[in-house]
């Protein structure tokens, strides 16, 4: 159990992209309904793991977290301050403690600058250092990632997905912050190198005392580094518990659809065991279900599922799931 004092609360954000029309004079003609009601908490040097389905806004929680997106109700608490109530050089000197791990290695780091002043970059945007210190700095780092401290001169293209994305670890971490977003940052990765950066990410976690966010899509990845578990559909939190309890006992039937889709390395129990196949496709965020909103592809739906919104509730301790059928 992680006895460290809480970094991040937040609490019911909410977070809706307008649709407009018209050339001339543009009017809304709806929302994409991105994060609903989206509340969790978060201790430092602890990992909560984010998953669901591609389209469940767990990128968009994620960035509106940080600020990247401003929510439109909520709050977010970061060491006792209300991000969404902060702005201007107080929301500037905030986000040296919150950084982001892109998902895409390729297209996070620009081209036309080198490694040292990729790295360097918010060391100095934020005043921290000289260019000549700045440099000794960012050797430092590129060795704490497991690269060679005379790759400072040599410019993305040169280095591989996985070098690629010990760069961007390397520049989210310069600054010595309290909390990193990582958006799938293994997604675009081969299987091979998949560990190592994983394994990278704890080392630094367990050194700098990081906590992180940890958004993905695979499972089996996400038991490994997570500490708790949020599963999220349709922009809301289905089931939230710890790694263990999650993957031993899913109470919400979104959550074992999920789980059961994950291969086992034992072919007499893989075959035994019954896959949970959901119809239809995610639903438009623009129009989501009424209720749940899992409902339209949920095996066990009752009519009170049509109507009323699951309350997402402690149903033991730290389990937390949004299901009229869970007693």
């Amino acid at each position: 159990m992680n006895d460290q004092p809480v970094l991040l609360s937040v609490s019911k954000l909410v977070k809706h992209f307008p649709i407009r029309r018209g050339l001339i004079i543009q009017r809304q003609a709806g929302a994409v309904h991105a994060v609903d009601d989206f509340s969790i908490e978060l201790r430092r040097g602890e990992t909560l793991g984010l998953v669901g389905e591609s389209g469940s806004g767990k990128t968009t929680a994620g960035r509106t977290i940080l600020q990247y997106y401003r929510p439109d109700s909520g709050q977010v608490l970061f060491e006792g301050t209300d991000l969404t109530q902060t702005s201007g050089e107080a929301l500037r000197h905030l986000r040296r403690k919150m950084q982001m791990i892109f998902q895409d290695p390729y297209a996070s780091l620009d081209p036309r600058m080198t490694v040292g002043d990729i790295i360097s970059e918010p060391l100095m945007a934020h005043g921290l250092t000289n260019r000549k210190e700045a440099q000794e700095k960012v050797r430092e780092l590129l060795q704490l990632v497991g690269l060679d401290a005379g790759y400072l001169q040599r410019y993305p293209h040169e280095f591989s997905g996985g070098q690629r994305q010990r760069i961007g670890i390397a520049r989210a971490i310069s600054l010595q912050p309290a909390l990193v977003v990582c958006d799938e940052p293994i997604s675009a990765l081969d299987v091979s190198i998949q560990a190592q950066v994983v394994n990278l990410l704890e080392d630094l976690q367990d050194r700098l005392n990081l906590a992180y966010i940890f958004i993905a899509h695979d499972l089996s990845m996400v038991r490994h580094i997570s500490d708790r578990v949020a599963v999220m559909y349709l922009g809301v939190i289905m089931e939230m518990t710890g790694r263990d309890e999650l993957y031993s006992r899913p109470l919400h039937p979104y959550t074992q659809a999920l789980l059961s889709a994950v291969p086992i390395p034992d072919p007499p129990l893989e075959r035994q065991r019954k896959r949970i196949i959901l119809q239809g496709g995610i639903p438009s965020p623009v129009d989501p279900p009424s209720g749940c909103r899992f409902r339209t592809r949920c095996p066990i739906a009752m009519p009170i599922c049509a109507e009323v919104k699951p309350e997402f509730r402690q149903v033991s301790a730290g389990h937390h799931v949004a299901c009229h059928a869970v007693p």
